[in-house]
């Protein structure tokens, strides 16, 4: 049986990106039961890439009873649907087998792993004070994309002198407003820009100068993505609800290490069940973007637990 439900967890404040402000995560989550045994996955639709819960949903209802990991994966489209089933067939396996994913899918043993705490778009002032506030955090990331970057850039590094730095445009620069701002980048030690150009228009990116390395984002969904990246980017952003689940995650982190790039693990704003898998993913990552929890008034039981040495693996009781 294939159950879906829709869940609904508040934001601690206001998260804004150059697209919009949200007050709440909007969840579906996908509990799979044979003989049983019931494991579960959570997936985040997301509007950038026309789902809503409405669609999602849909689509995970279509499945057929008893499908497993192979057939889903020609089932359905990569993308938040898939990925949940995915996820809950993950963590049914585990369940039936007495097993860790991670040994079922022959990996190492998981460790923690620093993640970046992402600060929302705000002004200048108010950004100032969100980095003073976490400028204990060894990796900040700061969401941009507008006009008036430079300030919000500018008061950030004021209010976080020592940490490391990644920006994440949106979409919403231009290849000659990467060059121009690039020195500036360097300047204030940013280490990463995420998806300056929409994805449609990156072809500006091929053959400029990179000062400061470019990571594919909404470019890269999953390994079919892979070509058409050449000469633009130095790194991949994973995302689960991308890639359509764990399965093709792991096939897209190992296929884009084999061309030659970085590694970036990222999230939506989910709940610690939407980051577990995640996790496994993410072990030796370039990049890891998996702060989601840490944005939420509230999380799931037995949540992911973060301290000094990062996000740790999932407690069985959670996932996995």
């Amino acid at each position: 049986m294939i159950e879906v439900t829709r869940d609904v967890f508040r934001l601690a404040q206001v998260f804004t990106i150059s697209r919009g402000s949200r007050t709440e995560a909007k969840v579906l989550t996908v509990r799979v039961t044979r003989n049983g045994v019931t494991g579960w996955g959570e997936c985040v639709p997301y509007a950038r890439y026309d789902e809503t819960l409405e669609s999602v949903e849909a689509q995970i209802r279509s499945l057929p009873e008893g499908i497993d990991r192979r057939a889903l994966q020609e089932a359905l489209p990569a993308g938040a649907a898939r990925n949940a089933v995915d996820c809950a067939l993950w963590d049914l396996e585990a369940k039936q087998t007495g097993r860790r994913v991670w040994e079922l899918a022959d990996l190492a043993a998981p460790g923690p792993e620093v993640t970046a705490y992402t600060l929302s778009l705000d002004t200048p002032e108010a950004m100032q004070a969100q980095a003073a506030k976490h400028a204990h955090r060894p990796l900040l990331k700061i969401k941009l994309g507008t006009p008036d970057d430079m300030p919000r850039l500018e008061a950030v590094r004021a209010g976080a002198p020592d940490a490391r730095i990644i920006v994440d445009a949106n979409e919403g620069w231009s290849a000659e407003v990467y060059s121009d701002l690039a020195p500036h980048l360097l300047r204030l030690g940013v280490a990463l820009v995420e998806q300056p150009l929409p994805a449609g228009e990156d072809e500006a990116l091929l053959g400029i100068d990179r000062p400061v390395p470019l990571c594919a984002d909404e470019s890269c969904h999953d390994r079919a993505s892979l070509p058409k990246l050449k000469g633009k980017y130095d790194m991949v952003n994973i995302k689960l609800d991308k890639t359509g689940g764990l399965t093709e995650a792991l096939a897209l982190r190992d296929a884009a290490r084999a061309d030659g790039y970085e590694v970036m693990v990222g999230c939506m704003v989910g709940s610690s069940l939407a980051m577990a898998p995640a996790v496994l993913v993410a072990q030796g990552a370039a990049i890891t973007d998996l702060d989601g929890p840490l944005l939420l008034v509230e999380d799931r039981k037995t949540p992911l637990t973060f301290d000094a040495a990062g996000v740790h693996p999932s407690a069985p009781e959670l996932w996995g």
